[in-house]
């Protein structure tokens, strides 16, 4: 397991744990793929991990009591330092599993405050901007910590991925050391 640990106030050390989320259920996804490469250009120190389940959580209604899955998606975002979000574009927005486990969280600001990192990718050459576009303005509902340097819309994505499944553009791969160093500043400035 990875980890970092950080000086808070009060000089107690904070393991830091990021929490990616794909938009996509494919297990083939380049959604997945990014996030997986992202973590790996972490810090040494750092933990990540990859929710799974996204399809299993309910559609959102204020009177439906938490279930297992929706119990899940809530404590791995309250564990986490930080989230990457990475998602498809479908019909010019988020796909709607993703939309929906977002949803849940607005009322038990679960995401307040919290630093996170947005990233669209599609193979088209609009890099998924309408749902990166989308999917800003729902983190920014939910009070998420952002800046100008959170977001990346990767278009093409199909052509920077080899056959052997793993990212093979090296403009890419800079991309997201950059949203890594980004979301480490984030973090740091909690």
């Amino acid at each position: 397991m990875k980890r970092v640990w950080l000086q808070d106030c009060n000089t107690a050390m904070k393991h830091i744990h990021i929490l990616g989320i794909s938009g996509s259920l494919r297990s083939d996804s380049t959604n997945t793929v990014i996030l997986k490469t992202l973590g790996s250009l972490l810090p040494s120190d750092i933990s990540f991990e990859i929710f799974q389940g996204l399809d299993e959580i309910p559609h959102f209604s204020p009177g439906i009591a938490d279930n297992g899955p929706l119990s899940r998606f809530k404590q791995a975002i309250q564990q986490a330092t930080a989230v990457v979000v990475c998602t498809p574009e479908y019909a010019f927005g988020v796909p709607g599993t993703l939309k929906n486990a977002l949803d849940w969280t607005v009322a038990t600001g679960d995401l307040n405050d919290k630093p996170v990192s947005a990233i669209s990718a599609s193979p088209l050459n609009s890099g998924g901007s309408n749902a990166l576009a989308s999917l800003l303005l729902t983190l920014t509902a939910l009070g998420t910590k952002k800046n100008e340097g959170s977001a990346l819309s990767v278009p093409n994505i199909k052509s920077k991925i080899g056959p052997d499944g793993q990212i093979n553009d090296e403009g890419l791969l800079e991309a997201l050391r950059m949203q890594v160093d980004n979301l480490m500043r984030l973090i740091h400035s909690t």
